[in-house]
């Protein structure tokens, strides 16, 4: 066996790392997001099977009031994306996300999919139309398929953000902005004026923000179980 420091030291960058038992699970969604195709090694990915198991055992333990998402990606897989996205917004426990460095392309709905969206003052954010990867057969069907998928990316961001379809789709259609294809970066206070995040802040804030949640939570649940020993009583 190899020396535990050492092997500590390769993984994280330090000797020890804080071990305290905590009610928030965090989450990473780092790199780009790996769908049902495998991406070559030297890229940096999230796949979506790791985290899909990771939110349902969160939404499940007792331990676990609150949950952090913390989101640097370039996008990936559309339906992958949208399938994590989709998860977060159904949990019940409390749920923050906070984009660092960048949310791109299919991280926007991730990013939108808590109760509450942070993104840091750097941060960007690029919202462009879906886009097909290897052979794309030239048909009316491959259109419309497209524009279904477009369709569920804008209803989902729309509805869970306080973007309007209307801005939404001016700023993923925009030319000119973007070197080589179309859509709009937009950064920190940008993305927050257009109503597609909550708030700019970071780690602090959005920490902050999901006790605040947290404790919001404890107090309705403690009123709802006064509630039914009252009318048991």
């Amino acid at each position: 066996m190899g020396n535990p420091v050492v092997e500590t030291i390769q993984q994280l960058g330090q000797t020890t790392t804080p071990a305290s038992e905590s009610n928030i699970f965090c989450m990473t969604i780092i790199g780009q997001v790996e769908g049902h195709l495998v991406l070559p090694p030297q890229n940096k990915t999230t796949k979506y099977e790791h985290l899909i198991p990771q939110l349902v055992a969160a939404e499940q333990n007792a331990k676990i009031e609150g949950i952090m998402i913390v989101l640097n990606t370039v996008g990936g897989d559309v339906e992958a994306g949208l399938a994590i996205a989709e998860m977060i917004s159904s949990l019940t426990k409390p749920t923050v996300t906070l984009v660092l460095g960048g949310g791109h392309s299919i991280g926007v709905p991730i990013a939108v999919a808590g109760n509450v969206s942070f993104i840091a003052e750097t941060a960007t954010m690029t919202i462009h139309p879906i886009r097909l990867n290897g052979l794309v057969i030239g048909v009316p069907q491959t259109f419309e398929y497209l524009d279904k998928m477009q369709e569920r990316v804008t209803r989902f961001v729309t509805s869970h953000s306080n973007v309007t379809e209307e801005k939404f789709k001016e700023l993923m259609f925009k030319t000119g902005e973007l070197t080589r294809d179309i859509g709009t970066t937009v950064i920190g206070t940008d993305a927050v004026k257009h109503g597609l995040i909550d708030q700019v802040g970071g780690i602090g804030q959005a920490l902050r923000q999901l006790n605040m949640l947290i404790e919001a939570r404890r107090q309705s649940a403690g009123t709802a179980a006064a509630n039914a020993r009252g009318l048991t009583q």
